[in-house]
């Protein structure tokens, strides 16, 4: 973040606790002392050209709609535990009255409890209380669509995929970019490498490599950062991203992305508390909400590619496709959902299981 260096001084301690303050056009102490303050903690760098800066995008997007009425802050790099327990504890006392925990295990109902006058909102969880919500959306759907693209790339039908920890989440992204890719080359194998981190460039590296030499012809990823779509550039093998348009990372490899538009949710969230109006709950975005979406396509997706895409995007936003229909079947061969039957939203939020042609370990 750029800092003036007439405002170095003041600055200098948030710098070293790594804090980036945003307020709205008003430098006055009284509009300051006004302002609605809202935090988010996120588990890498704001600006990692993925996860956590689709959050901040969201971020700006607050500060850009509602101006001198909030005072926005970040914390980055913050991993859960005595960190993740610090700086919330840091945070109060500075006088947030709202905080975003953009990663997965950062608020319980314990924590919230701690401080029943500050609102709590954590992404890609599930438990509730009385002031703590919770915000993700169906990221599987674009992720599906996504791997179609890259279905379509290889000629080998072995793909590779980095993934970072053995989450729910991550698992069933990791299933849907492998049915999408199927559903384009029948048979294909996806073989996943755990990085145990959200963002760690170097793992992430080692990762797409050992892929690649272990016969991967395209590369996807759920990590935060564009490490995968560096090396599969170097590599001359087509990628699939997550979180962003991060084509300049690769713009002769780039395929797509599932990306993700936080801003609307947390303009009306944060709109919702500074009225009086915010209750707790559970968001589930969607693509017909706008929430998820397709990034821009590459130049190696065919118009023939971008055709299957679209038509299956349709049926996706008509509810006359959805891709964790049965029968699905493990890595064993084991029926996990029955023909015609579709996951719910709970059992999703559950999945251990990795699907048939996923080569590599559910539990990481």
């Amino acid at each position: 973040m750029n800092r003036r260096r007439v405002a170095l001084a003041a600055l200098l301690l948030l710098a070293v606790a790594g804090f980036a303050v945003v307020g709205g056009t008003s430098t006055s102490s009284a509009a300051k002392q006004s302002a609605y303050k809202v935090a988010w903690i996120y588990p890498g760098p704001h600006n990692d050209h993925g996860w956590s800066q689709a959050h901040d995008d969201g971020r700006l997007a607050v500060v850009k709609a509602l101006g001198g009425k909030v005072q926005t802050t970040y914390k980055e790099n913050i991993a859960t535990g005595p960190q993740l327990d610090q700086t919330v504890a840091s945070l109060v006392q500075q006088g947030y009255q709202m905080i975003f925990g953009t990663s997965y295990g950062y608020f319980s109902k314990q924590l919230a409890a701690k401080y029943p006058n500050v609102l709590f909102e954590q992404a890609t969880m599930i438990d509730t209380s009385k002031n703590l919500a919770q915000y993700f959306g169906a990221g599987e759907d674009t992720i599906y669509l996504s791997g179609m693209a890259a279905g379509a790339a290889t000629k080998k039908g072995v793909l590779g995929y980095v993934v970072p920890f053995a989450t729910p989440e991550v698992i069933r992204h990791a299933n849907a970019w492998t049915l999408g890719v199927q559903a384009m080359h029948p048979g294909a194998k996806v073989k996943i490498v755990w990085t145990n981190s959200w963002f760690d460039i170097a793992k992430e590296k080692r990762a797409a490599e050992s892929l690649h030499s272990a016969g991967a012809d395209v590369l996807g990823q759920n990590v935060d950062s564009p490490a995968t779509g560096q090396y599969a550039e170097s590599a001359g093998i087509p990628w699939v991203g997550y979180d962003s348009d991060a084509k300049s990372f690769a713009p002769h490899q780039w395929l797509t992305a599932a990306v993700y538009n936080w801003g609307p949710y947390y303009v009306r969230r944060i709109k919702a508390a500074m009225g009086g109006s915010w209750k707790p709950g559970f968001y589930y975005g969607s693509i017909n909400d706008g929430f998820t979406s397709l990034a821009p396509f590459g130049p190696k997706v065919s118009a023939k590619t971008k055709a299957a895409i679209s038509k299956k995007l349709k049926a996706l936003k008509n509810h006359s496709f959805y891709e964790f229909t049965g029968p699905l079947y493990d890595q064993s061969g084991k029926l996990r959902v029955p023909k015609g039957k579709k996951m719910t939203l709970k059992e999703l939020y559950a999945m251990n299981w990795l699907v048939k042609g996923v080569i590599g370990s559910p539990k990481g």
